[in-house]
């Protein structure tokens, strides 16, 4: 017990006020870190299952849409023949539209896991 005593008085006295908010900002840092992987493995109730699953929404969020597309484009292209490809347009507006509601999807949920986190931290 002496010896951390004379320690940290050896320390308070040797160290400046800024390398001390310095030690003390990255102590906090690595305590932070650390507390956030250990509630990761203990509290990570996704499994192999529900990652599949994420995958397999994004994919029918983007498949869907350009389906319907191409579909919608075929039946322009019966009703009202043009010099260019109306399945291929609307194939093209069905793709950027998939990908856009994909991205507004992963978007929220990655708000979603993250106000989790902070709600946990705090």
């Amino acid at each position: 017990m002496v010896s951390f005593i004379t320690w940290k008085n050896f320390v308070k006295n040797k160290m400046g006020t800024t390398d001390r908010n310095k030690a003390n900002s990255l102590s906090k840092q690595v305590g932070e870190k650390a507390q956030r992987k250990l509630r990761a493995i203990h509290n990570d109730k996704r499994s192999v299952w529900s990652g599949l699953g994420m995958f397999g929404i994004v994919g029918w969020s983007v498949a869907v849409p350009t389906l319907l597309g191409a579909a919608l484009g075929m039946w322009l292209d019966k009703k009202y023949a043009e010099s260019f490809s109306w399945t291929l347009s609307c194939l093209i507006l069905g793709l950027f539209a998939g990908c856009l509601i994909a991205w507004h999807w992963i978007t929220k949920e990655h708000k979603e896991m993250n106000q989790n986190n902070d709600e946990k931290d705090g």
